[in-house]
């Protein structure tokens, strides 16, 4: 797609190898893929476990449908634009996260909040890795086809996982230290 031609971001028109070509751009490094991929998996961690204990605590016949819906729908949402493989790899992330989720005894209901604190201290992590993985090329063009602002981060929140594994499992021609 030239960049004249180019829809306004939104989920429903999402380019992935786009995306993708443009998170080299400040992501080249395995090693920031690598901290990226584990901040996301903190915060999701936080989120999905806070609401599966509530859940529990509220007395839901099922919790675990909690943990399994969200990731159901999150992957219908990266399935409409994402490759195969990519797929499956954030299918098996998904996985070990859910059943990680669901494995957690229940608590208190006072601890259930203290899951929430895992999404800033993930993206803490997160902003932490771009000070010691600091390659970046100019982003220039890639701003004016993804303009910066609510509607990028919208779409990374949902395709930074799938563009890290990406990165790190089916594209290490693309690494660099």
């Amino acid at each position: 797609m030239s960049t004249g031609t180019a829809r306004p971001l939104s989920l429903l028109h999402v380019d992935f190898e786009g995306l993708y070509t443009r998170h080299l751009g400040r992501h080249s490094q395995a090693g920031i893929n690598i901290n990226h991929l584990l901040a996301l998996a903190m915060l999701w961690f936080g989120v999905y476990a806070f609401l599966t204990q509530g859940a529990r605590l509220v007395g839901v016949p099922s919790p675990w449908g909690v943990p399994v819906g969200l990731a159901t729908a999150y992957l219908l949402v990266i399935g409409m634009h994402s490759p195969p493989r990519v797929i499956l790899a954030t299918a098996a992330f998904l996985a070990l996260l859910v059943g990680s989720v669901v494995a957690l005894p229940t608590v208190p209901g006072w601890a259930a909040p203290l899951f929430l604190l895992l999404a800033p201290i993930g993206y803490k992590v997160q902003a932490w890795g771009h000070k010691v993985w600091t390659i970046a090329a100019d982003m220039s063009d890639f701003n004016r086809r993804f303009p910066p602002g609510r509607d990028l981060n919208l779409i990374l929140l949902f395709y930074e996982v799938p563009i890290c594994l990406n990165y790190l499992v089916f594209r290490p021609r693309d690494w660099r230290r």
